[in-house]
């Protein structure tokens, strides 16, 4: 590994979370700098949740920095008050320094636009895209990593992987309390507004300190990752699952796909021809077509396509661009079979149910103790006490082991609004309306008030 230099001063980026985000390293200031990283400045990172929570316009690029920053506070930490001597494996060794804070800056930078929608309807894996643009010689963010060594962008995405051989550098970057998920709580509950996700980062960071395997939090701090863990349960339940968040990505996801259909019928031509989309709509795509694209570049074809002469495409951009989102209602498995009844309604008022309907479901973990039999175990967070010994939070914490290993979230049905509030220009018979409004209040589908 070649000599890494530093700034002769420190570069500053001012932001509304960590105040400052310190840059020390040349390194660090040439890969925010390259095209890949820069690029994430026109990605949203919360996809469509801007619909719900007007403020929410931050980007990767701001989320993508304070990671960084986050792992920068967590290195100068154990640097300082855990340092390895000797060789020792038990503490911190500073030499790992480098490839834990390259690792954070560039974990999101393989998203595409709109992240998960765009990923679920192409096909597209934004981790293994990252992993590809940080050891593709085509790439800026390739050839500033080589500076550093030969083998450095191959170790920068086994962090990323989760190969990496230091459990400490892989827990920092992803685990279920790393400095991923403690950015986008806090930047998320700022720009959303929300409150819920505001935790005692200071205090984390505190506590925390390396072990053998891995990052472990002294017990008197405990209180504070309990809080953490308390805020990423409200700001799910709150934020990141909000019914009409989750309207407006099915309404993107139908949009998509309807474009998809008409493009394999050769209806998107001409002016209308989403000439940078092509390569995904045929599935032949490669990381230069990746990296063409960003949220500005669907929205503005979907521009374009509200005058195409396909209805239902025209219909869905509208209700997109113009927000008006599907309503929903949340079913059970004991009124899950209703499903059917209102889909056969809906298409009775003139709807498309393939593009009209929808069902969706969102539940997520609060924590979840490790389990090495399930299909992708959860590294457990560990409290060590003054003598040394670890014991898993679940154990220790009444308040954690209420919610852990409890799946939480709902499943919904999504249709159009004008099932429930009519408009004047839909040709919906009273007798249809009222049927449908009979199966949400007489069948319990759901609060009527709610939809």
């Amino acid at each position: 590994m070649s000599e890494i230099s530093l700034l002769p001063r420190d570069k500053v980026l001012r932001d509304p979370v960590h105040n400052y985000i310190h840059v020390t390293y040349q390194v660090i200031l040439d890969l925010i700098n390259t095209s890949e990283f820069q690029r994430l400045r026109r990605i949203k990172q919360l996809g469509a949740s801007s619909y719900t929570f007007h403020g929410a316009e931050h980007s990767r690029f701001t989320h993508s920095v304070g990671v960084y920053e986050i792992t920068r506070q967590i290195c100068d930490n154990f640097a300082r008050n855990y340092p390895s001597t000797n060789g020792s494996t038990e503490l911190w060794d500073d030499h790992e320094r480098l490839v834990a804070m390259c690792a954070a800056l560039l974990h999101d930078i393989g998203h595409g636009p709109y992240s998960h929608t765009f990923e679920h309807i192409f096909n597209t894996d934004h981790e293994a895209i990252t992993r590809e643009i940080l050891t593709s010689p085509d790439t800026e963010v390739n050839h500033v990593l080589r500076q550093v060594s030969p083998e450095f962008p191959e170790e920068v995405a086994s962090v990323i992987g989760k190969t990496y051989p230091n459990p400490q550098v892989v827990q920092m970057i992803s685990s279920q309390i790393d400095a991923d998920r403690m950015d986008y709580l806090l930047r998320d509950a700022y720009h959303t507004g929300t409150k819920y996700g505001m935790f005692d980062l200071t205090r984390i960071l505190r506590v925390m300190r390396p072990y053998r395997n891995g990052i472990a939090f002294e017990a008197n701090g405990m209180h504070a990752v309990e809080d953490y863990i308390v805020c990423r349960f409200q700001m799910y339940q709150q934020v990141y699952f909000h019914p009409v968040s989750r309207a407006m990505e099915v309404i993107l996801n139908k949009l998509l796909h309807r474009a998809k259909f008409l493009y394999e019928h050769g209806q998107l031509t001409g002016d209308q021809k989403p000439t940078l989309l092509i390569p995904f709509l045929e599935n032949d795509f490669t990381l230069s077509d990746y990296l063409h694209l960003d949220d500005g570049v669907l929205t503005t074809y979907f521009t374009l396509w509200r005058d195409h002469p396909d209805d239902i495409l025209r219909d869905l951009v509208s209700r997109f661009l113009d927000r008006r989102p599907l309503k929903s209602v949340r079913f059970t498995p004991e009124t899950r079979s209703l499903i059917p009844e209102l889909k056969q309604i809906i298409e009775e008022a003139g709807f498309n149910p393939d593009y009209y309907t929808a069902i969706n479901d969102s539940y997520d973990l609060p924590y979840d103790a490790y389990d090495p039999s399930s299909k992708e175990p959860k590294t457990q967070i560990e409290i060590i006490e003054q003598d040394g010994t670890l014991e898993e939070l679940s154990t220790v914490s009444p308040i954690v082991a209420a919610i852990s290993g409890k799946s939480t979230g709902d499943e919904r049905f999504f249709f159009p609004r004008e099932m429930v509030k009519p408009t004047s220009d839909l040709q919906l018979f009273e007798p249809l309306y009222e049927k449908f409004q009979k199966y949400l209040r007489n069948d319990s589908l759901i609060n009527p008030h709610e939809v």
